[in-house]
């Protein structure tokens, strides 16, 4: 069998499909427009963020029996199509979870230091120590919106840095980390945490879920982080409540535009931290997406 491998993954993955006995083509540096042709004769494909298996894509290939997403969500597979045709989907949605908390926390960090501004200020030659006084972590509120494998890597670290972890997540009952508490509303979460996480899928139901209202329902001089998927906070409404001083400050990886067009307004704010995306993107965590991914499609072709 055949096994089209179109985002680069860890080479221990690779050299994994090659020992289970299938033929691998690389094709990470192929145009994308050359998958359908590369995709005919394959039983599998492997993705990782920057392919679209569209239903286009899955119609060119008649041999398709797994699409395997080295990652955690699916929002770039067309897994009801795939479904329907009989193909299996799998991921890795384990694999990365530290490196996007650490992130998260990294986010709390630098939003509540001003370490953006300060190293773009810095960058420009002045030396505004005076406009930094930030705010410590321990001792805080933190409040996460979904407690899921992120989540609770999240609450872990914040708990060790001495962080009061409260949880809002309808489809949890234990949050499975010890000094966590759970919450029974979004309001109840949004009007007691002095810094908020999310840690949810985009869904019609999670969708803008942080909007103009929902801002006002927190404390002054809150602090945002948002390391889950974009779209989910309404920027716009963020802006203002950043210009205005009700969130303190806001530490974001996704955005509603990926890559958003021209300068995002967001990055026009000195009270911001900002990464294009890279949650995952730590050697360690693409390591074991690369060797579960290869794992996984293993074992589904051979099921």
């Amino acid at each position: 069998m055949k096994v089209i491998v179109a985002d680069k993954i860890a080479k221990e993955g690779i050299q994994k499909l090659k020992a289970a006995g299938f033929e691998v083509l690389e094709a990470w540096e192929a145009p994308k427009e050359q998958l359908p042709e590369l995709i005919k004769d394959c039983d599998a494909i492997i993705v990782r963020s920057a392919t679209k298996v569209t239903k286009a894509l899955i119609d060119a290939a008649p041999k398709l029996k797994v699409i395997g997403r080295a990652g955690v969500g699916l929002d770039n597979v067309d897994a009801d199509h795939a479904k329907a045709k009989g193909i299996k989907v799998v991921n890795t949605p384990e694999a990365t979870s530290r490196s996007v908390a650490e992130l998260a926390i990294g986010h709390m960090i630098a939003a509540a230091r001003g370490i953006g501004y300060g190293t773009a200020t810095m960058a420009s030659g002045k030396w505004e120590k005076k406009a930094l006084e930030g705010v410590e972590l321990g001792g805080k509120t933190l409040g996460l919106i979904g407690i899921g494998r992120i989540g609770k890597e999240t609450a872990k670290l914040a708990v060790a840095m001495g962080m009061n972890v409260i949880a809002y997540d309808p489809l949890v009952k234990d949050p499975g980390v010890p000094g966590v508490t759970l919450v029974p509303s979004l309001d109840d979460l949004l009007s007691k945490s002095d810094f908020i996480s999310i840690h949810v899928p985009l869904l019609p139901d999670t969708k803008n879920m942080i909007g103009k209202a929902e801002l006002a329902k927190c404390k002054d001089g809150v602090i945002l982080v948002n390391c889950a998927r974009g779209g989910i906070v309404d920027e716009d409404a963020l802006y203002d409540a950043l210009r205005s001083g009700k969130v303190r400050a806001a530490g974001f990886d996704v955005f509603k535009e990926e890559p958003p067009t021209g300068i995002h307004k967001l990055a026009t704010l000195p009270n911001v931290s900002l990464t294009p995306h890279i949650g995952a993107q730590t050697h360690e965590g693409q390591q074991r997406a690369g060797v579960q991914i290869a794992e996984r499609v293993i074992e589904a072709l051979k099921s």
